[in-house]
């Protein structure tokens, strides 16, 4: 885990990859708990027979569980001394180039991209790419938009 020591390290690190972070495994029961809690129960995620005889050999996670995993992911790469409060502002880009087989586990590299000023702290703009045991291509790259305060929120 890197620890910057203050906003103005963390703006001196932009361009600066961190990771990869620990590997987070994905099983069967969070797979279904994730369906129940979106409502999106669809075989390919949680009917292991018939997802063995699909395009992928097996059951396989959904995408948006892959990116709500990302604070937790990325939140193992790297604190910020001085931070009151962080808070998830949004996404610019997201896409699942291959799928999460359930089983594997995933990890996460995250590159510093722009951290810029406003009212009560700064934000960042950095690209998370999650990959999978299985190497080959990224499970998920997004790029997220985090706002870290460092006085209250107006």
């Amino acid at each position: 885990m890197r620890t910057f020591a203050s906003i103005e390290e963390l703006a001196g690190a932009v361009g600066e990859t961190l990771g990869p972070g620990p590997w987070f495994p994905i099983d069967q029961s969070r797979v279904a708990l994730f369906a129940d809690a979106t409502d999106d129960h669809q075989w390919i995620h949680l009917d292991q027979e018939r997802a063995a005889a699909g395009p992928y050999g097996g059951t396989i996670a959904h995408g948006f569980l892959t990116l709500s995993l990302l604070p937790a992911l990325v939140g193992s790469l790297y604190r910020v001394q001085g931070v009151r409060m962080g808070v998830n502002y949004g996404l610019n880009r997201v896409r699942f180039p291959a799928p999460v087989r359930v089983g594997t586990s995933i990890r996460v590299v995250a590159t510093i991209d722009q951290v810029s000023p406003f009212d009560g702290g700064v934000q960042l703009v950095a690209t998370a790419t999650v990959e999978d045991e299985g190497g080959g291509k990224p499970v998920c790259v997004a790029e997220t938009v985090s706002r870290l305060y460092t006085a209250p929120p107006r």
